[in-house]
């Protein structure tokens, strides 16, 4: 299994809370060494967040997972990869036979953000074998969260690793002239409008916390999902999208933001028929069953928590439940298990990846207000305070 190019496709969907796949180490298995680990960074994200660029920063996140999606699909659909969804960039396991193409994709890719959202979006790629030299842990194994969505599971601080390596020492990677690589973002829709948690007293919370003591993650990261599904319940009741929060923003801004970003430029065709597109959509939504149907998957299709070696989530709560958890983190924290980043705001923000109406599609949660970036920056600013030290 370890040297397959179907590694990742071949492992079985596990069917179990998360709290129960954790405590079990077999259901792990070693990513292969002759992988790559592949990163994209929105540079200075923490500056463009500042200036109230966040939805750009995100965006250009999404775009980078949906240009690697698209070019598997061209080169051979039948590869499966794992990514991360990071807020100001992302994280793919990478089979060698596709490196050269995704690498292509993504550095085209971050030519056109440069030129259309004028930010910086870094690329850069470490191969699983030097990962495994300086004895770090990278584990994966997958999670059926529901009917629609199956997520990766990553265990060790291998991603953690390579984005260290690799942000240390990001080099330009040039496309050759010669070379005739093609934008492709077909899929890439974003106009939901902010969407608010369905009570009136509660707030979303981005999470993002650290045990850096790999022995230790799997028992860390249990109990604090453990305490999480006893303050705020389970997924289902913790989730920040609710489908009668569902709003499409149908304003031309939004629109004109989602064309510039996906062809970069402007186009009559495209901001119109969008634009009608959106508005019968939300008629489609609110009056026709299928619509309603649409919706719910789109809950379903919500990706709300991420294991990459980190434990990343977005949830909504009170702040009673808030200062419930805030109290188990800083007990974890106050005995140096754990170092956590918070960010907590009025409502989550969505971008998405449509294949398909049906199934098909993705949806990648972040908080307004800088969401993950912002809990980022009080993890970062907490690292530097502290004795621990990362591996």
């Amino acid at each position: 299994m370890e040297n397959d190019l179907n590694f990742y496709k071949d492992i079985s969907k596990n069917n179990l809370p998360l709290t129960e796949l954790l405590k079990n180490d077999s259901l792990f298995y070693n990513v292969p060494e002759n992988w790559y680990i592949v990163i994209t960074d929105i540079e200075n994200s923490t500056d463009a967040v500042s200036k109230g660029l966040h939805n750009d920063v995100n965006l250009s996140a999404t775009g980078s997972i949906i240009t690697v999606l698209n070019t598997l699909k061209t080169v051979d659909k039948t590869i499966k990869i794992p990514y991360f969804f990071g807020g100001d960039g992302s994280t793919f396991l990478v089979p060698t036979a596709v490196l050269k193409p995704v690498l292509l994709a993504l550095n085209n890719y971050s030519q056109h953000i440069k030129k259309t959202l004028e930010l910086n979006l870094r690329v850069g790629q470490l191969e699983v074998g030097k990962v495994y030299k300086d004895n770090v842990t990278l584990k994966i194994t997958k999670i059926r969260h529901n009917k629609y969505l199956t997520t990766p599971v990553v265990l060790g601080n291998g991603l953690k690793y390579a984005e260290r390596t690799i942000k240390d020492s990001f080099k330009p990677n040039l496309i050759s002239a010669k070379q005739n690589i093609k934008l492709n973002l077909e899929g890439m829709e974003c106009r939901w409008d902010e969407i608010y948690p369905n009570q009136i007293d509660k707030k979303v919370i981005c999470l993002l916390v650290d045990c850096a003591m790999e022995k230790q993650q799997a028992q860390v990261y249990g109990a604090i999902m453990k305490e999480i599904d006893l303050i705020f319940g389970d997924l289902e009741k913790r989730n920040p999208i609710s489908t009668i929060k569902l709003k499409l923003n149908t304003s031309l801004a939004k629109i004109r933001k989602e064309m510039y970003t996906k062809i970069g430029k402007y186009q009559l065709t495209y901001l119109a028929s969008s634009w009608l597109v959106t508005k019968i959509g939300a008629f489609y939504f609110k009056f026709f069953k299928a619509g309603r149907l649409y919706k719910y998957r789109v809950v379903q299709l919500s990706d709300t928590i991420m294991l990459d070696g980190f434990l990343n989530t977005v949830i909504s709560g009170t702040d009673q439940q808030i200062a419930s958890l805030k109290s188990f983190l800083d007990d974890l924290e106050f005995n140096k298990t754990i170092i956590y980043g918070m960010h907590v705001t009025h409502a989550s923000i969505m971008s998405c990846y449509i294949e398909d109406r049906e199934e098909k599609h993705i949806h990648f949660v972040d908080g307004t207000e800088g969401g993950y970036t912002s809990a980022a920056i009080m993890f970062k600013e907490k690292l530097k305070k502290s004795q621990f030290r990362q591996p």
